[in-house]
């Protein structure tokens, strides 16, 4: 998980992100796909999480193309920057232990950098509280 923290990622305007520009604070990194009904279904959920702790971290990591993502941020608005993965992520998602390469897959990163938890599946908004609220305190 060290070396996918090191990697950068294009953002919507094509520029890199390192993902390091994330580092010192609770991140949470959501893989996602435009095509993925139930990472559309949990959107909302991830954005008001990422309303309510100010202090972490949030990344949506999308399976997709960037026109797609362009398209689909006209109808769904997340606050949270969106990273295009692209054909990459299904071995990106299987080295951070996604066996299957399911989506969506969400990885919680402690302040430290430290992979703390992983969530194969849509994210109850409740579970994830509990532990953003450990994270951040």
């Amino acid at each position: 998980a060290t070396e996918f923290l090191a990697r950068s990622f294009p953002d919507l305007q094509g520029s890199d992100v390192p993902l390091s520009t994330y580092a010192g604070r609770p991140l949470v990194v959501n893989f996602w796909a435009t095509w993925c009904a139930p990472c559309v279904k949990e959107m909302p959920d991830l954005e008001a999480l990422h309303q309510t702790y100010p202090n972490v971290n949030f990344v949506g990591f999308a399976a997709d193309t960037e026109r797609n993502m362009l398209k689909f941020e006209e109808k769904v608005k997340v606050t949270y920057p969106l990273l295009v993965a692209g054909m990459g992520s299904i071995s990106l998602m299987k080295n951070l232990g996604n066996k299957t390469g399911g989506l969506p897959f969400t990885l919680i990163f402690d302040a430290g950098g430290k992979l703390s938890h992983k969530i194969l599946g849509q994210v109850e908004k409740d579970e994830l509280e509990q532990i953003l609220k450990t994270l951040s305190s």
